[in-house]
């Protein structure tokens, strides 16, 4: 069983390892001397070791030197980067954590060791800002291990455990989720220029409403169809617009593009 109490090795620091390195630190997880982050081109970490972190071009190194290994790369470069990791790892000592969607458990354990604990995690952009939806699933790991990771995660966001065979499916709804919402946000403002206001003062409008519609879910515990009675008076403008949106496919297209986003991203690695 790793020790979460020492070093994070974030091996392919893109935006979502930095941004969850950055939230440990924020929450005095761990200090940033205790994290080494790695990318192949160094140079593009100067800004963090001058911040504290320890940074590295050398995978193997780097998870010898640590006890919670974090796989943030693209699953199309995950076998490259477990081949130069396999002789450094310690089945006793490490923990790994992947977020590199598509991925196994017991693919990575395959490629690291059967016995090895390892954890999935599924976070989304809005990590950046301490907002990921981050859901996570292991196949064998220890209760206390995947009690750690959530906590880990908690740092920049909302945790959810899942099953593993849903974690595709996690992927469409939350990860892939905000591109939706963000498109729709951006149909909302255009909408808005159509009807009088500045691109600009569209986009606050919408910005806002739609948060304000996601934290009335959050805060009030209701369904949406509870939120939108209130908005609806019969023969009233609202429910006009939204019947119209629905007999143009808005409920049924966002489904079915989400559907499609979970085959896609069921197959986005390849075992060889």
């Amino acid at each position: 069983m790793g020790q979460f109490t020492g070093k994070i090795a974030i091996l392919g620091s893109g935006n979502i390892g930095i941004s969850l390195a950055k939230g440990l630190v924020k929450a005095n997880y761990v200090p940033a001397g205790a994290i080494t982050l790695t990318r192949r081109t160094l140079s593009h970490l100067t800004g963090f070791a001058n911040l504290g972190y320890q940074i590295s071009a050398d995978n193997a190194t780097a998870v010898a030197a640590s006890d919670v290994i974090v796989l943030a790369v693209l699953p199309q470069q995950l076998n490259q980067l477990m081949e130069q990791i396999s002789g450094a790892i310690d089945i006793k000592r490490h923990v790994v954590i992947s977020v590199a969607s598509g991925v196994s458990c017991a693919a990575i354990r395959e490629k690291l060791g059967a016995q090895l604990e390892v954890i999935r995690a599924m976070p989304n952009t809005a990590i950046a800002i301490g907002q990921s939806m981050t859901c996570v699933a292991a196949d064998h790991a220890s209760a206390e291990n995947i009690a750690e990771v959530t906590k880990m995660f908690e740092t920049v966001g909302a945790v959810v455990k899942i099953n593993e065979d849903l974690m595709t499916a996690a992927t469409a709804l939350c990860a892939c989720g905000i591109a939706f919402f963000l498109r729709g946000i951006r149909a909302a403002s255009q909408g808005g220029v159509e009807i009088g206001f500045h691109a600009d003062e569209a986009l606050k409008m919408a910005v806002q409403t739609a948060k304000g519609a996601a934290d009335l879910l959050l805060q009030m515990q209701s369904h949406p169809e509870q939120e939108i009675d209130k908005v609806t008076s019969p023969k009233g403008c609202t429910i006009a617009g939204l019947n119209e949106m629905e007999h143009n496919g808005f409920s049924s297209s966002l489904i079915k593009g989400i559907k499609l986003s979970a085959i896609k991203a069921g197959a986005l690695y390849t075992k060889e």
